[in-house]
């Protein structure tokens, strides 16, 4: 998952600009095709992690070839994004190609509900009523979701949806980190979020193969084919959403960025990698609120 830029924004809206942010939020949200077809031809959704994003940060590094020092530079504060960056994309690649789509989106965004009490605790920012009416919109949400139409405490009873919400915390995270190091040079900060895949996937197989969950690497030839497309695509989207980013609101964008959730939910169920259910729809739209709440939420208001 992609993070925004925090580049200025327009005071018009601008059609392509608009398009960009689109077409960022669709490649994330059938990012669960390829994934699970990978995952398929022997290459788990970690190893596919490491490649997209080690290609990814290659790039980068072509373009602006001083990100890595500036990034070691400035390691003791963007370490932390580093880190963030890396167990979002982690996290929120392994629910999506071993769990319900619709499920795994919808409570990795359950993201503002943690940027609260992030906030908080990093920025020293107030709750505001608002914060506490998007935090207590998003629980309830998560609650039918995973309650499959029932209130009920919202924990998670797979690995899949423990998984997205951990992807969800690590977002919020690499969000509120952002805002703290505004001042951080841009090269540095889209080198950082994306050699913290590169880094973090492989400590986490690692971690995995110490506990006898071995992630095995076994991929069929068509297999490099697709993470070269999948690449690819990753890359498009970036460069879509930093173009979006420089040219949009804030607000604006992060309304369109929502669209994942309805590409990834046709998509999903389409593909018949998802099961749609009512519980599912309003929780979905709970969280949905939530996400917009934050998003035309007053600049003191995280």
């Amino acid at each position: 998952m992609q993070q925004t830029s925090r580049s200025g924004a327009a005071p018009t809206i601008s059609t392509l600009a608009a398009l960009g942010a689109l077409i960022n939020a669709s490649v994330w949200g059938v990012s669960w095709y390829p994934l699970k077809w990978l995952q398929a031809h022997g290459v788990p959704s970690l190893w596919a992690t490491w490649f997209i994003f080690a290609a990814c940060a290659v790039a980068v590094l072509i373009a602006r070839p001083n990100a890595a020092s500036v990034l070691w530079q400035q390691r003791r504060t963007l370490g932390w994004l580093v880190l963030a960056s890396g167990m979002t994309n982690a996290c929120f690649n392994s629910a999506l190609a071993t769990g319900d789509v619709v499920r795994a989106v919808l409570l990795f965004y359950l993201m503002p509900m943690w940027v609260v009490l992030l906030a908080r605790w990093l920025l020293a920012e107030r709750v505001t009523p608002s914060a506490l009416a998007r935090t207590a919109l998003a629980l309830i949400g998560a609650a039918l979701v995973l309650g499959d139409g029932t209130l009920q405490l919202p924990i998670p009873d797979s690995a899949a949806d423990w998984l997205a919400v951990a992807g969800g915390f690590f977002f919020g995270l690499n969000n509120v980190i952002l805002r703290k190091y505004a001042g951080a040079p841009q090269e540095a900060c889209a080198f950082a979020m994306f050699i913290g895949a590169v880094i973090i996937a492989p400590l986490v197989i690692g971690m995995l193969a110490l506990v006898g969950k071995p992630l095995t690497l076994a991929p069929e030839p068509i297999a490099w084919l697709g993470i070269a497309i999948f690449t690819v695509a990753v890359l498009f989207g970036n460069l879509a959403l930093q173009y979006s980013a420089a040219r949009l609101p804030a607000n604006v964008l992060s309304v369109l960025m929502l669209a994942e959730i309805l590409v990834a939910t046709v998509s999903s169920w389409l593909g018949g990698a998802a099961v749609i259910t009512q519980s599912t729809l309003i929780g979905g739209a709970f969280i949905v609120g939530a996400s917009l709440l934050a998003v035309f939420a007053g600049k003191t208001d995280s």
